[in-house]
C-alpha cells in the first residue's frame, strides 16, 4: 500500500462519496454543509494522495475516473465495516443499534412498513432507510451492492443470491364497480381480454409476472394502457379506464370501501412469493442479520400481520 494513502481522512472520503452520489460539487457542498471551495479543496487533497485525477468534466457533466471508481468501492467497504463495528459494539452493550438499508419493489411498499414496525418493537433503536423502486432497478441495485437487503417477488436466477420466501403475493383482477365484468358470477381469464387492461411500466415485476402468466394461458389483450406507477394504475382502475391485475394487499382499502371490485376469475389469483434477498457470500451487518432472523422465526406472525391489512388473507403463507 502507498504510505500516502494512510493520510486520507474519513471526512475527505465522506465529501468524495457525496460528490460521487450527486455528480456535483455544489450539491455535495449543500449536503455536507460546506462551501463549494471547501469541497474542491478536499477533492484536490485526495487527488494528491491518490496521485491521479478523480473527476473530469465532459461538457457540463461530471464523470468519475477509473481511479475514482476504485476509491468509491474501497470507501464503501470502509464505511460498511465501520457501520458494522458500531452495530457490533452496540450489540455487546446489550442493545442492537444501527440502520437497515432496505430496497423493495414498489408493490411491496404497502406491507414493508408494517413488517419493519413489528421488527422495531423487538429492536427499538434500529432505524430504516427504505428505497422503493421497480423490479428492474432492484436488480440493478443488487449489482451495485448499495443495500443491506432486498425484498422482491421474482428473484433473478442468473445471479449469485441467497433468498428466503416468506409471504405470498396474490395478484388479482380488479375493476371499478360499474365495470361490465363486475356483474358476472364467474369468469375465465380469456373473458377479460375484450376489455382494456391497465399495465405498469416496462421494468415492473408485477407486469412481467402477469405478462408471462397471460401468455401461458393464451390470454392476449388487444387494448392496453401503460400507467407509470402502481398508485396511478390503481387510481386509473377506480376512474373506470380499464381493469387491472394488482397485488391484493395493494388494493385492500379500495376493495373494503367498494371503490374497486375483485373479479371472480377462475385462474386467479396468480400466486407469487415475496422473498428477502441478499448477495451470496456478502457478510450481513448485525442489523441486517437480525432482520433476516426475525423474518425466519416470525413467519407465522408475519402471515397474521399481513392478514390484518391484506383483505381476505387467503393463501398468504410463503413457501420455503
Amino acid at each position: 500500500m502507498r504510505k500516502t494513502l494512510l493520510r486520507m481522512t474519513l471526512r475527505q472520503l465522506q465529501v468524495f462519496r457525496a460528490v460521487c452520489e450527486h455528480g456535483s460539487y455544489s450539491r455535495a457542498a449543500d449536503e455536507m454543509a460546506l462551501t463549494q471551495p471547501a469541497v474542491s479543496l478536499q477533492i484536490r487533497q485526495l487527488e494528491e494522495l491518490v496521485g491521479q485525477p478523480l473527476f473530469e468534466y465532459v461538457g457540463k457533466k461530471l464523470y468519475l475516473t477509473e481511479a475514482a471508481e476504485a476509491l468509491r468501492r474501497a470507501s464503501s467497504d470502509i464505511f460498511g465495516r465501520l457501520e458494522s463495528l458500531d452495530m457490533q459494539l452496540s450489540d455487546l452493550q446489550g442493545s442492537l443499534q444501527g440502520q437497515l438499508n432496505l430496497c423493495v419493489e414498489s408493490s411491496a411498499k404497502y406491507f414493508v412498513p408494517h413488517l419493519f414496525a413489528e421488527f422495531r418493537r423487538h429492536y427499538p433503536e434500529v432505524s430504516l432507510n427504505l428505497t422503493v423502486v421497480n423490479h428492474a432497478l432492484v436488480v440493478r441495485r443488487l449489482t451495485l451492492s448499495r443495500d443491506d437487503l432486498m425484498i422482491m417477488s421474482q428473484v433473478p436466477q442468473d445471479m449469485a443470491l441467497d433468498f428466503m420466501p416468506f409471504l405470498n403475493n396474490p395478484i388479482v383482477a380488479v375493476a371499478a364497480p360499474d365495470h361490465p365484468l363486475c356483474s358476472q358470477q364467474t369468469l375465465q381469464l380469456q373473458d377479460l381480454t375484450a376489455h382494456a387492461l391497465l399495465i405498469r411500466e416496462s421494468g415492473s415485476g408485477t407486469r412481467r409476472a402477469c405478462e408471462e402468466y397471460c401468455n401461458q394461458k393464451r390470454a392476449h389483450f388487444a387494448q392496453t394502457l401503460e400507467i407509470g406507477s402502481l398508485d396511478a394504475q390503481r387510481e386509473a382502475a377506480i376512474a373506470g379506464l380499464g381493469l387491472a391485475l394488482l397485488p391484493r394487499h395493494a388494493v385492500r382499502l379500495e376493495l373494503e370501501h367498494g371503490l374497486l371490485r375483485e373479479l371472480p376469475v377462475a385462474e386467479l389469483p396468480l400466486q407469487r412469493s415475496w422473498c428477502v434477498v441478499n448477495i451470496r457470500g456478502r457478510r450481513l451487518s448485525p442489523v441486517a442479520q437480525a432482520f433476516v432472523d426475525f423474518i425466519r422465526s416470525e413467519r407465522p406472525s408475519i402471515v397474521r400481520l399481513a392478514e390484518r391489512f391484506a383483505g381476505s388473507g387467503k393463501n398468504l403463507a410463503g413457501s420455503a
